[in-house]
Formats: structure tokens, C-alpha cells, sequence
């Protein structure tokens, strides 16, 4: 068959261990045989990163801000056991932080859903979309270890030279100490791309934050959140019949296991994290979650929301074949496919991508899937394949859609 062509090359970023491995088996199987790939490639691998002292992150990150479309690989963000076992020359931050930090704007996760998975939450009917803010917090800290009898202030210097100075603690003992900061454009910019997100896919938004707490951070998003709706959205939601509200993040958690799903729940950087993934797991499998970053200014960077899947590489590297799960990866694939299409007009290209992502499903729903489905899957004649095979039998469904 003849491939489907592409005019624009998108930002491709290759990551690590076992989504690496399988990174190249998705293309060699998925895709080179039907689309005449372009890329701009870029190695994320923490061997090159740490040669490059992790310059070649920032390189991905400003050319998906040139090309507009990016698809990432999982990546190692490394500690103190990864800079011994890669001999690294240090604990470089997360690429992922780095990326997002470059690009701004909102990282949006959503399960993939099939027949024969149930979610584990009885209730949930629907998809739950994580909305994460990918701007600071955590993963543009700042962090210190305090000796003991240390006092720990945070400074504020302003432009006219006025500082402000609070204390945080005065160590007995040992310590450690940590900054974060946000930005109002950013929390901006995170607000309006929630409430542009509920309104293309009609969808409620929930948004929290832990704002009794921190009463100037968290309640900042609060105020910023609130200002923008009643400002620029309210009357668009309400003509819509859909619903915004804020809650705190401990009584979003029991809101969210008690609903039916279909709505977006909104979150600051580390909380959507932590929750994008409980939500994929109760869906079924982290494997099975979407992730896309959505800068402000209409950039994407297509991603696995997943690690990667350390314990199976080590065991492929003994020689093993492993039964692990590629469908988040190949998500991400069609789903920057897809919108490299869009951009360029190329009806075939997001045709492609349509019919990869439903060779996809009807795979598993046929009864064909890995590992981790196997278990949790309802369907009576279930068989549990390598990663490989798994690729093989979708490769094998996608030919006749597109036959």
C-alpha cells in the first residue's frame, strides 16, 4: 500500500529503558510501514542527557515550540541509586519538568477505555480527565540540606530593593529546606486552557487545591481561577449547562471516587501527578492513560503518562521476552500523528491515526493483550501476549482497516 505522507517533521524525543525498546518496535512494526515518517530527533536517554548536561532537553523542548507537535518517550529522572548505576555527574531534573517549564501551559490525561476492563471504582461510567498544571512547584524547586543550629528564612527582594523576609525554621538538628514558586501567567494560562478544555469537550470542571493550608500559594490559583471564570467564562458555561467549581483537594478525592466520571478535574503540578496516575490505575492500567501538554499559545507534546518499566527492562536484558503494555506509547504516537494532520491538512495522516488507535482497541477487546490486561480482564476467551506479539497482532488488524 502506498504510505501516507508528511510535511512537517514532528519533534520526536526517545527516552528510556523499556519504553525505549518498545519505542522502536512500535515504529518498525506501527508505523514505518505505513507512513513516510518525518522527525526532528532528539535522544533523551540519560546517557546522553548527562553528556550533553542535559542541553539536549532544552534543544526538544524549543523545537516542539517551532515545529509544534512533539511525541516523548518515558524517561528516567534520575536519584541517587540512578547517578551510581549510570555513573552520572548528576541528579538531573526531571526532562518532563523541564519541558513543561519551556512550553508552559496544561497537561491533559485520560484513560483509554475497552471492553473487559472494568475500573475498579464501581461508579465510574465515564472517562476522568486529569488537567495537571505543568509549571513549577516541585519540579522547579529549589533545595537545600540545613546543619543543625541553621535558621532558614525566605527572601523576597523586590525591584525597588524592599525586602521582605519570613522565617521558615531554626534547626536544632539536621535539616533540609525547600523553595517553590508559580507564576500569574502561568496559572493564568492554566485556568483558561481548563476552561477552553471543558468547553470543546463539554465536560464539567472541578479544580483544588489545598488552600486552608497554604493560604497564599494555594489560594492564589484559587483567587486566579475564580477572577477568569466569572470574567471571561461564566456566561459560555452557563449557556453550555456546564458546571465550574472549587473544592479542596481532600474533598475532591471523595467526590471524585463517589461520581459516575465525565468531567475534567483540574490540578496544580505534583497533585495531578500523583492523581492522573490513581485515576489510571482504578481505570485499569497506567499503561492505558493518555497524556498531552498544551502550551498557551497552541504547542503540543504528545507523551506516555507512565515510568519506564524498569523491572521489564532488566529482564529483557537477560535475555527475556517481556508482556509489557505499549498502548499509552502508542497513543501518543497516533494522537501526535493525528494533530500533525490537522495542522497540515493531511486528511490521510489523521486517518491513519484514527485507524491505530482502534486497531488498538479491537486487539484487546478481541482478546488479545498483555500482562497487565490479563488479569484484570472480564472477557472469556482472553490470551496473554509478549510485547512483541501484541504489537504483531495490532499490526496485523491496522493493515486491513487501512487495507
Amino acid at each position: 500500500m502506498q504510505k501516507f505522507q508528511m510535511t512537517t517533521p514532528l519533534v520526536e524525543m526517545d527516552g528510556d529503558e523499556m519504553t525505549r525498546v518498545l519505542w522502536t518496535a512500535i515504529k518498525e512494526k506501527l508505523i514505518h510501514p505505513f507512513v513516510d515518517l518525518k522527525t526532528e530527533y532528539y535522544d533523551l536517554g540519560l546517557e546522553y542527557r548527562d553528556q550533553t548536561d542535559d542541553q539536549v532537553t532544552v534543544a526538544a523542548a524549543e523545537a516542539c515550540k517551532k515545529y509544534g507537535v512533539g511525541v516523548k518517550c518515558a524517561t528516567i529522572t534520575p536519584n541517587k541509586q540512578r547517578v551510581e548505576e549510570y555513573n552520572l555527574k548528576q541528579m538531573w531534573k526531571s526532562p518532563n519538568g523541564t519541558i513543561r517549564a519551556i512550553m508552559d501551559g496544561t497537561v491533559f490525561r485520560a484513560p483509554v477505555l475497552v471492553n473487559g476492563i472494568t475500573p475498579t471504582v464501581s461508579t465510574w461510567k465515564k472517562p476522568i480527565t486529569l488537567a495537571r498544571h505543568a509549571y513549577g512547584d516541585i519540579y522547579k524547586n529549589t533545595e537545600l540540606k540545613a546543619p543543625a543550629g541553621s535558621k532558614a528564612e525566605l527572601v523576597v527582594t523586590a525591584p525597588d530593593g524592599t525586602v521582605t523576609r519570613s522565617d521558615i525554621h531554626n534547626f536544632v538538628g539536621d535539616g533540609i529546606v525547600m523553595g517553590m514558586h508559580n507564576t500569574d501567567a502561568s496559572i493564568g494560562g492554566f485556568a483558561r486552557a481548563c476552561f477552553r478544555y471543558a468547553l470543546d469537550t463539554h465536560q464539567d470542571l472541578w479544580f483544588s487545591t489545598k488552600d486552608t493550608i497554604s493560604k497564599i500559594y494555594d489560594h492564589r490559583f484559587k483567587d486566579i481561577f475564580s477572577e477568569i471564570y466569572e470574567a471571561e467564562f461564566k456566561a459560555a458555561f452557563e449557556e453550555a449547562g456546564l458546571t465550574y467549581f472549587y473544592t479542596l483537594i481532600d474533598d475532591a478525592v471523595a467526590r471524585v471516587i463517589r461520581s459516575e466520571g465525565g468531567f475534567i478535574w483540574a490540578c496544580k503540578n505534583y497533585d495531578g501527578d500523583v492523581m492522573s496516575d490513581m485515576v489510571a490505575t482504578a481505570f485499569g492500567s497506567l499503561a492505558m492513560m493518555t497524556s498531552v501538554l498544551v502550551s498557551p499559545d497552541g504547542k503540543y507534546e504528545y507523551e506516555a503518562a507512565h515510568g519506564t518499566v524498569t523491572r521489564h527492562f532488566y529482564k529483557w536484558r537477560d535475555g527475556e521476552k517481556t508482556s509489557t503494555n505499549p498502548v499509552a506509547t502508542i497513543f501518543a504516537w497516533s494522537g501526535a500523528l493525528r494533530k500533525r494532520g490537522e495542522l497540515d491538512g493531511l486528511e490521510g495522516l489523521q486517518t491513519y491515526a484514527d485507524a491505530l488507535e482502534k486497531a488498538t482497541i479491537d486487539t484487546i477487546e478481541a482478546g488479545e493483550m498483555t500482562g497487565d490486561l490479563y488479569l484484570i480482564s472480564t472477557l472469556p476467551n482472553k490470551k496473554k501476549l509478549d510485547s512483541w506479539e501484541f504489537l504483531d497482532a495490532i499490526a496485523g488488524r491496522l493493515a486491513a482497516i487501512l487495507r
